[in-house]
């Protein structure tokens, strides 16, 4: 059965959800996200649950685990939650899709330029195997270009496109839709990286319909590290798993019966579930974080994060600190570029000192903010940056 949620957050910030201090300005979600209290208070719960094991039962493996699924299947529109699996990194994610893949030589794989390396590493590896080509979109000089550059680039020899919902150094939103719709014409598959958008923007499979979906849950679905998701598409349904573990065997509920071997895989994506799934700390604290995400409305999330950082955005542009337009990127994440008049090393000291958090990725100062983060975080940030420039 669908779990359902009324949007019951208001569009103001939410900081009595968390426990971070009020001296400190963290806008670095994109890296890793703080606790909610009910995250913290879920974890606390199963630790402690750990001290008395008589009380679990063998189901305790399995239906936790599904309704964790059930959870992500809702927040990415997804009716089906046996195309979902949990596992423990998007690099263990995107090894299985590289596993199920077979190219020709000349065969390319599109990415764009500096793209994380757990979607990109996984992918030059596959064009050694075979002797096919990665093929790079960089960034132009108008980022309004760059989805007609990625469009342009899929041509007939395409035979994978892997790319995130958004640029996960500076917040510029990829074209998924017409993505797919190009691979869809050249017979290529479509992988999302959505580590940096999934809980933060609208996104929906049935509209997308990639072919796969891996997901980080530590950073905007508030997991603990080590926790992560995926969706694969029918594409994937009777592939080989890169591990073989009891757990995702047809049957394995039946403890007592698991030296009656099994050759058959659960249906569709459980194939590729990872040993131990069912981790009862974890899952007890990734289900707390997504019943807190899907009571969050992303387009209203959107929103709020635009209206307590554009103003700032605006005064750090005057001072030589630009970001894009807000028509061509995320509003939790964007990147805001560095002139190079400033001493970065003085800025990172600077901000540092007054428990200032977030990223330095290449050119950009990357910023990413949630509802615990508020107009005054922002005002604080223009303030130190300021003096940093002007003295």
């Amino acid at each position: 059965m669908k779990i359902s949620y009324k949007v019951i957050m208001p569009l103001n910030s939410q900081q009595h959800l968390f426990n971070i201090s009020e001296d400190v300005t963290y806008l670095n979600t994109a890296s890793f996200s703080p606790a909610f209290k009910s995250v913290e208070a879920a974890g606390i719960a199963a630790i402690k649950r750990k001290s008395n094991p008589e009380l679990r039962q063998a189901s305790d493996l399995f239906e936790p685990v599904i309704e964790l699924r059930k959870l992500f299947a809702q927040l990415i529109d997804e009716d089906d939650y046996n195309r979902v699996v949990t596992i423990p990194s998007v690099s263990y994610g995107m090894a299985n899709v590289a596993n199920n893949i077979t190219l020709k030589e000349g065969d390319e794989i599109v990415i764009v330029e500096e793209q994380f390396p757990s979607n990109y590493y996984i992918w030059e590896n596959l064009a050694k195997q075979y002797n096919a080509k990665i093929v790079t979109v960089n960034q132009p000089n108008n980022s309004e270009d760059w989805n007609r550059l990625i469009l342009e680039t899929i041509n007939e020899n395409t035979a994978l496109v892997a790319i995130g919902h958004l640029h996960w150094a500076n917040g510029i939103i990829f074209d998924l839709k017409a993505i797919r719709k190009e691979t869809n014409e050249h017979n290529s598959l479509l992988v999302i990286d959505g580590s940096q958008s999934i809980g933060a923007l609208p996104f929906s499979i049935k509209d997308i319909q990639p072919d796969a979906l891996i997901c980080a849950g530590y950073k905007w679905l508030f997991g603990p590290y080590g926790s992560s998701y995926a969706y694969y598409g029918p594409y994937f349904d009777n592939g080989k798993p890169i591990e073989q573990n009891w757990a995702n065997r047809l049957g394995s509920e039946n403890l007592s019966g698991l030296t009656a071997y099994q050759s058959e895989y659960k249906p569709k994506a459980n194939r590729y579930a990872v040993g131990e799934s069912g981790s009862f700390i974890y899952v007890k604290m990734q289900t707390a974080a997504l019943e807190e995400i899907l009571r969050i409305d992303k387009v209203e999330f959107q929103e709020y994060c635009h209206s307590i950082s554009i103003d700032i955005l605006k005064s750090l542009s005057k001072i030589g600190f630009t970001s894009d337009n807000p028509q061509v990127r995320a509003k939790h994440l964007f990147g805001i570029k560095i002139p190079s008049s400033v001493d970065v090393d003085l800025l990172k000291e600077t901000l540092k000192s007054h428990n200032i958090h977030l990223s330095f990725r290449g050119e950009y100062m990357r910023v990413s903010c949630h509802v615990f983060n508020t107009e005054a975080h922002f005002k604080k940030l223009f303030s130190v940056i300021n003096a940093v420039v002007n003295g």
